[in-house]
């Protein structure tokens, strides 16, 4: 009787240990999809996993990179003012944070601006009102300099915008080509010769275009946003368009005849085989069209002069302040850190609607 409870009990334990470790494995997947790999070994530490094994991948996934950025940082400082510019040294870590500060302080403090602006005008609209109930009032709209953070914000439209309308005809386009011979011979020129166009050669002709197409006092979009978001869409749908072709393309001559034996439609064919099958590569494109259209974008900003963060630099430039290249730098680092999470965005996403093993 004994043996049979100690065996129960084993039996118990290492089905609590399996189910644990089949928790951990996906919680650990998930957060390496998002950036944050070198939380699992954490978890699995204080889940009392292997702590030896653990302690290396903690090691490996947050001391090496840690030590790394702190040896570059210790880099950059020493080095920084060595290097003599027209405006002064090139800033340190410490006056780029001192800037990244002052810019999130102005942005309060704009804010602050607009709060009181605002209400300003319903405390004189009330008084108005008081006085004629049947008056008519206005409520104007705030006209403040957009900030550092609202620039961040408008690239950010901007490239979504773009990208989604890039990702709108390259992925049906991708696929028509994957499946018909004749749809690749036919677009496949096309793509060779408009792929490896500069956003720099595209910008001037979009902008004719949409000065000549956009017209009227109040526009539903601002020339400028249009101008923008076509650029990066014109730049940014060929990753898309050639990775879902091939996608589709590869997917199993078998699989293809499984669905002409049901009898199924084409659109069911493509919703139900196609799409699903070529998913990965789809996304694979669309990671890539994201991160081309993010570079795209802050360089037509500049070029035109366009609201958004390539303006922001562009302006700092001309400015020439002795604080000017401590706020370019800021913007640098705003760009490449957008453009991982742009990444990381895409990536989970792929992870939340595609299959896999740890799902």
């Amino acid at each position: 009787m004994t043996s049979l409870t100690d065996t129960s009990a084993d039996l118990a334990r290492a089905e609590r240990k399996a189910r644990r470790t089949h928790t951990l494995n996906r919680i650990a997947s998930a957060l390496a999809t998002i950036g944050l790999g070198w939380l699992a070994p954490l978890l699995r530490l204080a889940a009392g996993e292997n702590p030896r094994q653990q302690g290396v991948e903690l090691w490996r996934q947050m001391g090496i990179p840690l030590t790394a950025i702190l040896l570059f940082l210790a880099a950059w400082g020493w080095a920084a003012p060595q290097v003599q510019t027209s405006l002064g040294a090139i800033p340190g870590p410490a006056q780029v944070w001192e800037q990244a500060t002052n810019l999130y302080a102005d942005h309060k403090a704009e804010r602050a601006k607009e709060a009181a602006f605002y209400e300003r005008q319903e405390k004189r609209n009330a008084e108005i009102l008081a006085k004629n109930p049947k008056a008519e009032v206005k409520t104007r709209p705030y006209a403040g300099k957009p900030t550092y953070l609202d620039q961040i914000v408008t690239s950010l439209k901007t490239v979504f915008t773009g990208f989604l309308l890039g990702a709108l005809v390259a992925v049906p386009l991708g696929v028509a080509s994957g499946l018909s011979p004749t749809v690749n011979a036919a677009i496949n020129p096309l793509i060779q010769i408009f792929k490896p166009v500069s956003p720099l050669a595209w910008l001037p002709l979009v902008t004719m275009v949409v000065s000549a197409t956009v017209s009227g006092s109040d526009p539903l979009f601002e020339k400028s946003f249009l101008t923008s978001a076509i650029t990066v869409t014109l730049c940014s749908l060929w990753p898309t368009l050639i990775n879902t072709a091939v996608g589709v393309s590869s997917i199993d001559r078998d699989l293809m005849n499984v669905g002409k034996v049901l009898q199924l439609s084409g659109f069911t064919m493509v919703r139900r085989l196609v799409l699903p099958s070529a998913l990965p590569y789809i996304f694979t494109g669309l990671r890539l069209s994201l991160g081309v259209g993010w570079m795209v974008l802050i360089a037509a900003e500049m070029l035109a002069q366009n609201p958004g963060l390539g303006k922001f630099v562009w302006d700092e430039f001309q400015n020439g302040s002795s604080s000017s290249l401590a706020k370019i730098m800021v913007a640098v680092f705003t760009i490449g850190l957008i453009g991982f999470l742009l990444d990381r965005l895409m990536l989970a996403l792929q992870s939340a609607v595609s299959h896999s093993p740890a799902r």
